[in-house]
């Protein structure tokens, strides 16, 4: 297990200064919000709308799980349990997902960051903050019973009622000084996440709309 887990970084490799010159130009949203809230379903309709990347950094993680690898496996049990990922391993997994996609005109990154460390780290390795951050407020009961019925209809191994619950639980207790942090920068927009699904949308909409 020793092993395993160095091969997890719990810092990120500093991006070279030409490199984080290519991610200068580009919109880059963060969506956060619990399991559940409905921020991967508005990524994907705003990316297709703006033509935007979406980066889900659980569906990045869920499919670095799926390798047949030690690293995979590690990766998996960390999931399965409801906790953290290690920030660093996060971190290299979305700069490299970005650079990637160097040419794109904007990013809408969900599940991002999780904790204040991850918050800051982001802008020293990547040389500059996020364009904006996109919060989605939604109760418990309304994202344990979304979640439920997706463990139902899904494949979503962590789609179980003891998982939700711990992952509910590190997502609120991570995620108040990530907030309290974006908005101390006049960042943080927040959009009420218990309303329709189309009315959200038009909300992210007018939002975006104001930075093009």
């Amino acid at each position: 297990m020793g092993l395993c887990q160095a091969r997890l970084p719990k810092t990120a490799k500093p991006l070279k200064p030409e490199l984080q010159e290519k991610l200068k130009s580009p919109i880059i949203i963060f969506v956060i919000g619990g399991p559940g809230s409905g921020k991967g379903t508005q990524c994907e309709r705003l990316a297709a709308k703006y033509k935007f990347q979406h980066l889900g950094i659980g569906n990045l993680l869920r499919a670095e799980a799926g390798q047949p690898t030690g690293q995979g496996r590690q990766i998996k049990d960390i999931m399965l349990k409801g906790a953290l990922v290690p920030s660093g391993f996060v971190l290299d997994l979305l700069n490299d997902s970005l650079l990637k996609r160097e040419e794109a005109k904007g990013f809408l990154i969900d599940g991002f960051p999780r904790e204040l460390h991850q918050a800051k780290e982001f802008e020293c390795v990547v040389g500059r903050p996020p364009t904006l951050v996109i919060v989605f407020d939604c109760s418990t009961e309304t994202m344990i019973q979304r979640l439920l019925l997706r463990g139902q209809t899904g494949n979503r191994a962590d789609d179980h009622e003891a998982s939700i619950r711990q992952r509910l639980e590190t997502h609120y207790s991570l995620c108040e000084p990530v907030l309290a942090y974006y908005q101390h920068q006049n960042l943080l927009r927040n959009i009420l996440g218990e309303e329709p699904e189309d009315a959200i949308f038009t909300k992210c909409c007018s939002i975006i709309d104001g930075l093009l």
